[in-house]
């Protein structure tokens, strides 16, 4: 079995503070700590633990288990995420009290899934990973105090999830009978032409289909902006986010051997090209901001797409840093907007009018996340694209990154749009209560705004890990790095 604890000590870390919160949502009314007051300091420690382990590497539970550069790039993107997302869901207006213990715990118990998976290189642990991260989800999207649409988004989440879980388990099915290996690194050495092996080419588009389900990549998005939509701002910041990135770490330990010119991989940049274009084009309809970013999260899906078909350590390096600049970007607006939306509600793009006089912090932090997720420069999301085009540039593509280049100039025009409403439009007079401008809110947005620009800025640090962990993939020795 070969165990380690010093390999695990991350996800054993976030075993017990979900052990924390499952004993807090048990225990009795008399001693309950206020757990929003204590979670932002516990996932602030996870996430340093986590960090303090990325130079760890080996192998476990009987080779199923992978301890990488690779998966501990994506822990701490994850522990990164969570820490923000604990502290964002602080002040959730929309929430029961006596529902606050088990919120944090079914967002533990999903981010201690998406840690779990992050190490998987074996298919049938990966699936069970990605139902313990799935699971504990879907039961925190009806949680919004009085609102139908949270009850309609969870049903349409669940619902979703459970054709895509059938769909991976059957295309798993077809893997195993055809290839007889569930192990990824053996995988890497079978056929995967259509006309050598039709059942295991088929089976491995099928089991891709549950990740993208994760990854809301079309024709698998239909649900995104209904449950952005339905459920809190403060869960959809979760939702938008962290999943997205346990669904890209599968991707791109398998994508090492879906090799140019294969027809999964013509598949995959298909998918990617039709969903960048869908996902942007419907979001220029969009007036509820929350919908607007669920059809945003389906173009950022194609993009990735760009990294994962070139078949390079370098692809897989882009696709894994334009996941965490989607992380980052996506946590910076969903912040404003739950600042912004003090009571809970869902905002429009109307609500940004004249937020430059109310609350010029986020007005600033809000246009940087815009400019990021167009991807214009100094920012995390030019470089994150710029690395995307150069990696996927001539390996058989070009018509990918041309259609990635044509769909970023047309999402420019509904990303400025928000920054249009802060900056240019005057505030109307609403019964609607003022955004918060504490210093709570202020040093949030800075600081996720500046994390944003310093990496746009100076993003060699990042890539170099993530170059490190693609080259792992392939078995290259790293030097310099």
């Amino acid at each position: 079995m070969n165990f380690n604890l010093s390999l695990i000590v991350p996800e054993f870390y976030y075993l017990c503070l979900v052990i924390a919160l499952m004993i807090q949502s048990l225990g009795s009314r008399e001693w309950k700590p206020l757990v929003e007051k204590w979670i932002p300091f516990g996932a602030g420690l996870g996430f340093f633990v986590t960090i303090a382990g990325f130079g760890l590497h080996g192998t476990m539970f009987w080779d199923v288990y992978k301890v990488d550069m690779m998966s501990q790039f994506f822990k701490i993107a994850i522990a990164f995420g969570f820490f923000v997302t604990s502290i964002n869901a602080a002040r959730q207006s929309t929430l029961d009290e006596g529902k606050r213990s088990d919120y944090y715990m079914m967002l533990g118990f999903s981010t201690l899934g998406l840690m779990i998976l992050s190490s998987c290189v074996e298919l049938v642990t990966i699936y069970l990973a990605l139902e313990l991260a799935s699971y504990s989800l879907y039961a925190t999207i009806p949680l919004r105090a009085k609102s139908k649409g949270a009850a309609e988004a969870g049903l349409k989440y669940i619902m979703f999830g459970a054709v895509a879980t059938a769909l991976s388990l059957y295309g798993l099915s077809y893997i195993m009978a055809s290839q007889h290996t569930t192990f990824i690194a053996e995988l890497a050495t079978k056929n995967w032409h259509f006309a050598d092996n039709p059942m295991a080419v088929a089976g491995l588009c099928l089991f891709l289909g549950g990740m993208f389900f994760k990854l809301a990549l079309f024709p698998f998005h239909f649900w995104c902006p209904d449950v952005y939509q339905g459920a809190s701002n403060e869960t959809a910041a979760f939702v938008a986010t962290l999943p997205k990135m346990g669904a890209v770490i599968i991707l791109v330990r398998m994508a090492a051997f879906i090799k140019p010119g294969l027809e999964v991989t013509t598949l995959l940049a298909v998918l990617g090209a039709c969903s960048m274009t869908y996902g942007n084009l419907a979001a220029l309809a969009q007036k509820d901001i929350k919908r607007l970013l669920g059809f945003s999260s389906v173009a950022h899906a194609g993009y990735i797409m760009v990294g994962l078909v070139s078949g390079t350590p370098e692809g897989l390096a882009a696709a894994a840093f334009y996941a965490l600049a989607y992380l980052v970007m996506n946590l910076l607006v969903f912040w404003i907007v739950s600042r912004i939306a003090v009571d809970g509600r869902n905002l429009l793009l109307s609500d940004l009018n004249g937020l430059y006089k109310k609350a010029p912090v986020l007005a600033f932090s809000l246009a940087a996340g815009a400019f990021a997720l167009v991807g214009l420069p100094p920012t995390m999301g030019f470089m994150g694209k710029f690395f995307l085009i150069t990696s996927a540039w001539d390996h058989g593509y070009n018509w990918l990154v041309i259609t990635l280049v044509v769909n970023s100039a047309i999402a420019i025009y509904y990303y400025l749009s928000l920054f249009r409403h802060a900056f240019t439009e005057d505030a109307t007079p609403e019964l609607t209560p003022d955004p918060d401008t504490s210093w709570y809110a202020s040093v949030g947005a800075g600081m996720l705004a500046a994390t944003v620009l310093v990496i746009g800025i100076l993003p060699a640090p990042l890539f170099n890990f993530a170059i490190a962990a693609g080259n792992s993939l392939f078995g290259i020795v790293a030097t310099g790095h």
